[in-house]
């Protein structure tokens, strides 16, 4: 492992001391649980899981597209998956870290790159992506019990250390990253942000859901406020009730049903603490959004956890000047508890 890159990437916005520094005691408590000597896989359950990552893929198959690891080799017995530069364990509290910059290879539907997990049930057939068994559904689903779960639930807590300095801040995928996701067979009734402007200390969480209209023309991002405003620009005042990078938050999405439940917490067990919820059924379409949205009644969908880099040179007017001039985004995850 390149340990000096891995330690220089990190030093950007913490150094890992600093990290272990100011973390709190419900951090603290986390990270106990965790041997920075290990792998991501070797630290947290992983073996539903398969990974994207924003480097060239080697392989003859998927020659030129972004890599992809899957479950075997993310969890390959003694020598487990890691990179050093894009998801790898910090050396000082064995949380596992996820990391994108502005430009590199995509997945196919996305200009956006990512170091993200995807769910697949089906650990047997790695590729079968859209195959039911593979996927979950919610309870109102006609073949409800084909799928691989009928709902299911992920739960996070983690630190957004970086996200991308460069960017048109008019747009809501400058200086953003999305660190949780559900996502159906073509549109996410689910994805959670991060998004801080370089002037501010502090940084927003929201969460989207995007109908799921007949025609792709007709999708909306409908927008929900969490911590901080989803819509800041620098010439905007910091958001103090948002949340500093290098600061723990903890999400559970849970699907029960037919409804999504989500919590959101901070200042985990402190005198503060702070809890937002949110729940939508999403065997119905969306409460006023009845004429265009189809719900994810019959739709298969599946979770997904990480850094997704929302800037890139194109729609967001992101730069590439790397990551020491700050251009990409990173996340480090104390808990990531996948329950399916």
């Amino acid at each position: 492992m390149k340990k000096a890159l891995v330690l220089a990437i990190s030093a950007i916005v913490l150094s890992q001391s600093a990290i272990a520094a100011t973390m709190t005691d419900y951090q603290a408590e986390l990270a106990s649980k965790l041997d920075p000597s290990k792998a991501p896989a070797e630290n947290f359950d992983m073996k539903k899981w398969k990974i994207n990552l924003p480097i060239g893929d080697r392989t003859e198959a998927r020659k030129g597209k972004e890599m992809e690891i899957t479950a075997d080799r993310l969890n390959y017995v003694n020598y487990p998956y890691v990179h050093p530069e894009w998801f790898y364990t910090n050396s000082e509290t064995g949380a596992v870290v996820f990391a994108a910059p502005n430009t590199g290879p995509t997945t196919p539907n996305s200009k956006n790159t990512r170091s993200e997990l995807r769910a697949m049930l089906d650990v047997e057939n790695a590729y079968t992506y859209s195959a039911p068994l593979t996927n979950f559904a919610v309870e109102a689903h006609k073949n409800a019990k084909d799928f691989g779960a009928i709902g299911g639930q992920l739960s996070a807590a983690l630190t957004v250390d970086a996200v991308s300095t460069s960017g048109n801040d008019k747009k809501i995928g400058a200086h953003a990253v999305v660190i949780g996701q559900i996502h159906g067979s073509k549109n996410e009734p689910l994805k959670i942000f991060y998004r801080k402007m370089p002037n501010h200390e502090h940084g927003s969480v929201f969460w989207t859901y995007e109908t799921n209209p007949e025609n792709k023309k007709d999708r909306t991002d409908i927008r929900h406020d969490v911590f901080g405003k989803n819509n800041l620009t620098k010439a905007d005042a910091d958001p103090q009730d948002g949340i500093a990078l290098g600061e723990l938050i903890e999400y559970d999405v849970n699907v029960v049903g037919n409804i999504m439940n989500l919590t959101f917490k901070r200042d985990i067990g402190e005198a503060d603490e702070k809890v937002v919820t949110f729940s939508v059924d999403l065997s119905k379409p969306y409460p006023g959004r009845e004429n265009l949205d189809r719900s994810y009644a019959q739709d298969w969908m599946y979770f997904k956890a990480g850094a997704y880099n929302q800037c890139n040179q194109g729609s967001s007017g992101c730069m590439n000047r790397g990551v020491e001039a700050g251009d990409y985004t990173q996340a480090t995850f104390y808990k990531l508890e996948l329950n399916q």
